[in-house]
């Protein structure tokens, strides 16, 4: 199978080809083994291969499902695959070997996916890029000078340039919707506690992350969706379950939708043009639709991201504590990257109380929401405030890298709460992402949508976020601007 044939073809469309024997498993995963050989040299997407171990399982009887034969790559975090290294992007962990598989692996190999490598990730998963000093850059296909966002990089950058039509990602601020906007891909980060995170965790940052993946399509989704959804023995949320399965929703009409949106910024930053541009298209589109639009102000301020958000802090803490007792050590300041190793300190460094009140501040931006949603069915905003930027733009400088070094070192960082360096990192990280963080903390859908490319060539995602458990009511409207302005067929030239 050539890349020109097994490129045209979605995970559904591949698991019909092999369901019909027009095209074996070993054929498929050979097509995407060697996509994956002639691009990531460039893009840096796959960081560990089990071309081996996906070689044996095509030519043993594979599990039947709705993706049987169909090749799958996984992101480096969140998810354990037993035998194979889970390293979250982070040095202190690069040996580290779970032997267990997570609940949501069980069911993608019940579904008959072939698991063939692991993507890249920031390290934790806390950077909405992805640059790891374990394993390098990850580049964006469409310009590999710029980032494809984070902290789902890897995968986003796999499915762009074509080795796979679906992969796995997370999203604990936004790392579904991040990549999928900046690779011009579809993303939808499910609702709180519609797929089980378990048996590794019960609620990851507090119940700011869901996992689900990243596709080229609706469909695929809705199908992933409706093979991963339900919860698991000892899961802290129970959500009712769909009326229909999602994959029949991508097929059925969305009906007339109530939408509103916003274009400001929380922070002094201006967004985007193009960013602004997109938005504004999109609602024409909308209403050509059939679908009532009306702007409306943003709903919350800087002060819900750089300090209710923000107190993710003390979750990255956990997160190196319990990494440190699955390798059977504690993880040294050496072995993590100082900003993470700074999160930590700061995270260890805020009193109960602040933690407390600090997510008692998720319940008023939840509730804000839900007023809006007694109005409108959906709302709209960009994605992201800009383009995909150039690799590098948002890492620390030297000045505050040392300022960092120099209060690690004199064990002074607990006094960094609250100061100008503290600040100046969190918005710079946050400016880029206004949007994502706030159906974390809600725990509402949100997806983003492909439905834009600037003058140059970049993808520019546009965001809907629907009222909790309304997972069907993205997905049809998704499938809806799917045919209005396809995007499956646009290629970034690798």
């Amino acid at each position: 199978m050539e890349f020109n044939d097994y490129k045209q073809y979605d995970a559904m469309g591949l698991a019909g080809l092999i369901a019909k024997k027009e095209v074996s498993p070993a054929e498929v995963l050979e097509a995407a083994i060697s996509r994956a050989e002639a691009v990531n040299p460039k893009l840096n997407a796959i960081v560990h291969t089990m071309y081996g171990k996906a070689r044996e399982s095509v030519h043993l009887p594979l599990p039947s499902g709705p993706f049987t034969g169909v090749p799958f790559l996984m992101k480096d975090l969140e998810m354990s695959l037993a035998g194979e290294p889970m390293s979250s992007g982070c040095v202190g962990m690069k040996h580290y070997i779970p032997n267990f598989d997570s609940y949501a692996v069980q069911r993608m190999k019940a579904a008959g996916l072939v698991i063939f490598g692991k993507t890249n990730t920031p390290e934790l998963g806390v950077t909405p890029y992805t640059e790891p000093v374990l394993w390098g850059p990850t580049k964006n296909p469409w310009n590999l000078s710029k980032t494809p966002g984070g902290s789902s990089g890897g995968s986003a950058a796999a499915i762009a340039a074509g080795i796979v039509p679906m992969a796995t990602a997370g999203d604990g601020g936004g790392s579904i919707r991040i990549p999928a906007s900046a690779c011009g891909l579809f993303g939808l980060k499910p609702s709180r506690g519609r797929i089980s995170l378990g048996p590794d965790n019960g609620q990851a940052w507090s119940g700011l992350v869901s996992s689900f993946a990243i596709s080229r399509t609706v469909r695929d989704s809705a199908a992933f969706l409706d093979t991963l959804q339900g919860a698991e023995p000892g899961d802290p949320f129970i959500l009712k379950s769909p009326e229909r399965p999602y994959l029949e929703e991508s097929k059925r009409e969305p009906g007339k939708l109530r939408i509103a949106y916003s274009i400001q910024h929380p922070f002094d930053d201006k967004v985007h043009p193009e960013c602004i541009r997109a938005v504004l298209q999109t609602t024409e589109l909308l209403q050509s639709l059939g679908h009532e639009v009306e702007e409306i102000p943003l709903p919350y301020g800087e002060d819900i991201l750089t300090k209710t958000f923000f107190m993710m802090l003390g979750d990255v803490a956990a997160d190196l504590e319990a990494m440190g007792k699955l390798r059977g050590k504690p993880l040294k300041k050496n072995e993590v990257e100082i900003t993470t190793w700074l999160l930590n300190l700061l995270g260890k460094a805020y009193s109960a109380k602040e933690v407390v009140a600090a997510h008692n501040d998720w319940n008023t931006i939840s509730r804000r929401f839900g007023d809006i949603h007694r109005t409108y069915d959906l709302w709209l905003c960009p994605t992201l405030s800009r383009p995909p930027f150039t690799i590098g733009d948002l890492q620390s400088n030297a000045l505050e890298t040392f300022a960092l070094k120099v209060g690690i070192h004199l064990g002074i960082v607990k006094y960094f709460k609250g100061t100008s360096i503290v600040d100046m990192i969190a918005k710079r990280t946050l400016s880029y992402i206004p949007y994502t963080p706030i159906a974390n903390m809600t725990g509402q859908p949100s997806m983003s949508v492909p439905l834009h490319w600037t003058e140059d060539g970049l993808p520019v995602g546009m965001m809907f976020t629907g009222r909790m458990c309304e997972e069907d009511v993205l997905i049809r409207l998704a499938a809806q601007l799917e045919q209005a302005r396809p995007w499956k067929d646009k290629w970034a030239e690798v």
